[in-house]
């Protein structure tokens, strides 16, 4: 039986399912003309369009032709049709690196091999006005050689992206990773809260498991924000020292990428000239992110790729928040209806969140507090059984178009609170909500 090839644009032939999200899948791949390997990232537009990410994907393309160094993954083409874009990169052949922290830690000189060409890559990255901005595991790549890769620009920023006050604004990357002034909303330095999620993964490796964690999600910003963590008895004092430096909940005074090269434990078997940089910036034209996404040619993707689905794509709360695919966060979405708090999903900005919640306080007869950091309270002016009732909500930004919402009774009688959240705030929220907690 005749064995029919799969190929992309008579440029690529497409082989097995490397791996799958909810926008994309990844193939492997074989240059026709020179054989090289490849992965092909195949993203449906139609998701990406409908939940607002084009913009980001057409950062991503542009802020990867400004990283060409051998610690991160090469993109080295991107092509459209009508309904996909391909991002061809370049082939990882020994996975993530998370694969190998899941099996147990990793040896002190084997971690800070890792560690010593995340660092290298990151600071490439930093002196080109790039902030990675979701370092863990899961986005460092091995090579065929045990080289590791930085991979997924998807939430980075560069320096245009900082507002007038010279920091950014967005709350983004994985909880377990993010910095403390990530969590603050008051503005941050994306190249120190890269330090942090790198000093977050040094402990990953080297104790096998996270420095911060909770099931819930709120506890475990307040252990991030005080630093609260402690060290297993086989770190050395030099090993400590370092990470004290690097989890420093204050970004001014937190260790930089020069002082941590610097470091005595840090140097050791570091060739600071074991690779040669290009200075030149090569790749794609930077109108092409535009360009190339106003293909109308057909779709040449293969069998598997050109299924279209006809569903809305299924995302949860674990696939917005992107979270680590060992962290449990199984306690936040309780299932228990008579707890004080509940959570729910919206695609709307926050502004548009905060307009609604405000509309329905007004119906609901409430009054309004705003507070700092996207906190609003709900307060009853007739006392219950058990004092005037208050409800507290608060938005978290995960990404622009990405947002939950937390809504609690901070005092006053449970079942009243109750019969007001399934009553009233429930329904007259439908219009913003995508979904409430365990739905």
């Amino acid at each position: 039986m005749e064995n029919k090839r799969n190929v992309l644009m008579e440029r690529y032939d497409f082989g097995r399912l490397l791996g799958q999200g909810n926008f994309a899948k990844v193939y492997y791949g074989r240059n026709l003309i020179t054989g090289q390997s490849v992965a092909i990232k195949v993203i449906d537009k139609e998701k990406v369009l409908k939940v607002g990410l084009m913009d980001q994907i057409k950062r991503e393309i542009s802020i990867m032709r400004l990283v060409k160094h051998p610690n991160v993954l090469q993109l080295y083409e991107v092509m459209a049709t009508k309904n996909k874009i391909y991002f061809v990169i370049e082939y990882a052949k020994g996975g993530e690196l998370f694969n190998k922290v899941a099996k147990g830690r990793l040896k002190e000189d084997v971690a800070r091999m890792y560690f010593q060409q995340l660092i290298r890559a990151i600071d490439f990255c930093h002196s080109r006005g790039v902030s990675h901005r979701d370092l863990k595991p899961e986005n460092l790549l091995l090579d065929e050689n045990g080289g590791l890769k930085v991979s997924d620009f998807g939430l980075s920023a560069t320096a245009e992206s900082n507002r007038q006050d010279g920091f950014l604004h967005t709350t983004c990357g994985t909880p377990a990773y993010v910095a403390p002034e990530v969590i603050y909303r008051k503005g941050y330095d994306g190249a120190k809260a890269d330090i942090w999620s790198c000093g977050v993964i040094l402990f990953v490796l080297l104790a096998g498991y996270l420095p911060f964690h909770d099931a819930n999600l709120i506890l475990m910003y307040q252990k991030i924000r005080r630093a609260e963590y402690k060290f297993p008895n086989w770190f050395s004092p030099e090993m400590c020292r370092l990470l004290s430096r690097m989890l420093d909940p204050n970004p001014k005074t937190r260790i930089s990428i020069t002082k941590i090269m610097e470091n005595s434990w840090f140097g050791k078997g570091f060739n600071c000239n074991a690779v040669t940089i290009k200075n030149e910036v090569t790749g794609l034209d930077p109108l092409a992110a535009d360009v190339i996404f106003d293909s109308c040619e057909n779709d040449s993707a293969p069998a598997e790729a050109k299924k279209e689905m006809s569903q809305p794509a299924s995302l949860n709360a674990f696939d917005i928040i992107s979270l680590s695919s060992g962290f449990d966060l199984s306690g936040l979405f309780a299932k228990d209806n008579q707890k004080k708090e509940t959570k729910f999903i919206s695609m709307h900005s926050a502004s548009t969140i905060t307009s609604k919640l405000e509309d329905v306080a007004r119906f609901l007869k409430l009054k309004v507090k705003k507070k700092d950091g996207g906190l609003l309270k709900l307060e009853g002016s007739e006392k219950g059984r058990k004092g005037a009732l208050s409800i507290d909500t608060e938005i978290f930004e995960f990404t622009p178009s990405f947002h939950l919402v937390e809504v609690k009774s901070s005092s006053g009688d449970t079942l009243e609170y109750q019969q007001i959240l399934e009553n009233g705030i429930r329904p007259a929220l439908k219009d913003i909500v995508w979904a409430w907690q365990g739905e």
